[in-house]
């Protein structure tokens, strides 16, 4: 491709993004001008999104607007052990669910070729996470309360996505689409019906979620002020936000990159909140493409970013307890904005211990920044392990019982932690991490 040819092409990109970035910015005008306007609006059949469930296409009737329990994210009278049940046991006629999702986004795309744009160029990810929320749903099934409040908060993430009620209806017509098309002759109106109610139970507490979020913006703009890069695959940026970023110190966000356009990835603060809205993010690189590759890579001071909204709980609120942190790779990022909040705000007479694992020395990419935060705090201690199994050093270094114990890191470490932590007497529930968030 030559130079004009790209010019032009990255013209094109810039002012697709910059229409799109509008439609957003005036959709939750007119949305939040019409709540304040007619607040009666909010109680009605239509989540505030239209005069039907779905918008103009008559869905009122189908479970979205009529279903008072879905309105409010709750489970209502929703049955979802039956649902559970139904879909569990003919489970086998249309797995794997890689293929039914192939065949879902490829009718989706075919019927509605109006929507691909909205997605990225690389489907990879996006299938894989669409697997996992379709295996979630049906784990969890049998407990639509607790389910609801997840996916209110996917809803208000979803939102940054500019996600519609069109987009719902345009999913489930290509979800059963797909369904037909994998179980073939063996299909029943009964399978089907289960997977719509569970979809619908689903669409509704993510729109009750993304509607209770009306004064929240969906995302927020950035400016990298910072990138050191600290080993050839990683990279510690700062970034500031205009208006102020609403996280508390454990949490995490998503990113997008504008050289991937609605391609967002998950990344850990790596300090408390400051008063100038600077933060900052470790990023390892995962592949030779990505976003994690944009931002280690291609990425400059000055370049424009876009957050998605806080997420996470690691660190709960009301526990004094003493702490144990334990951080693998770039896991290190909320342990260390920990850290930086018990320094300004610690419960009287709390501890904290912090384990950080690394192959080796120049593996401790942090470590000058981690060292610094714990000079003169004796309530501190800092123990890098590069020898052995972080799980094992742990595990020798104290009795832990009476923690609350953070855990962050690939998967495979946080597993082996957390199976040590459990088996020397710490209560499972004492031990977080986020299962959204592995590096």
């Amino acid at each position: 491709m030559d130079n004009s040819s790209s010019t032009h092409l990255a013209s094109g990109t810039a002012t697709a993004t910059a229409e799109y970035d509008r439609l957003i910015a005036r959709h939750h005008a007119m949305r939040l001008r019409r709540r304040l306007l007619a607040p009666s609006v909010s109680s009605g059949g239509d989540f505030g999104y239209g005069d039907h469930g779905y918008g103009d296409h008559g869905y009122a009737d189908h479970g979205y607007g009529d279903g008072g329990h879905l309105r409010d994210g709750g489970s209502g009278g929703y049955d979802g052990a039956a649902d559970q049940h139904l879909i569990r046991r003919d489970l086998d006629l249309i797995a794997p669910l890689s293929e039914l999702i192939d065949h879902l986004y490829a009718v989706m795309f075919r019927r509605r070729p109006y929507l691909r744009p909205l997605f990225p160029d690389s489907m990879e990810f996006q299938q894989a996470h669409l697997e996992r929320i379709f295996h979630h749903l049906i784990d969890h099934l049998h407990q639509p309360a607790e389910l609801g409040q997840t996916l209110r908060q996917l809803g208000r993430d979803h939102r940054k996505l500019g996600v519609r009620p069109v987009h719902y209806e345009a999913f489930e017509e290509a979800l059963c689409a797909a369904i037909r098309h994998r179980a073939g002759e063996h299909r029943t109106e009964e399978l089907e019906a289960a997977w719509v109610r569970m979809l619908r139970f689903a669409v509704g507490a993510m729109v009750a979620g993304a509607d209770s979020a009306l004064t929240e913006p969906p995302y927020w703009h950035a400016v990298v002020t910072g990138h050191e890069r600290r080993r050839p695959d990683l990279a510690v940026l700062r970034v500031r936000t205009g208006e102020p970023y609403p996280y508390r110190a454990g949490q995490y966000g998503t990113v997008e990159h504008p050289a991937l356009p609605h391609t967002w990835r998950q990344y850990s603060m790596g300090c408390a909140p400051r008063t100038d809205n600077e933060l900052e993010l470790h990023v390892r690189r995962t592949g030779p493409d990505g976003v994690s590759a944009a931002l280690v890579e291609h990425t400059a001071v000055g370049d424009r970013l876009r957050l998605g909204p806080p997420r996470g709980s690691l660190l709960p609120d009301g526990d004094a307890r003493d702490l144990l942190l334990v951080a693998g790779g770039t896991g290190l990022a909320p342990m260390k904005a920990i850290v930086e909040q018990q320094a300004a705000h610690r419960p009287p007479g709390r501890k904290v211990h912090l384990f950080v694992g690394a192959r080796d020395r120049a593996d401790l990419y942090d470590w000058q920044a981690i060292a610094e935060l714990g000079l003169h705090k004796p309530w501190l201690t800092l123990t890098p392990v590069t020898a052995g199994r972080l799980a094992d050093a742990v595990a020798a270094a104290g009795d832990w019982r009476d923690h609350l114990a953070c855990v962050s890191g690939p998967v495979g470490m946080v597993d082996s932690v957390r199976r040590r932590l459990v088996a020397a007497g710490l209560p499972l529930g004492r031990v977080r991490y986020d299962q959204a968030l592995q590096r």
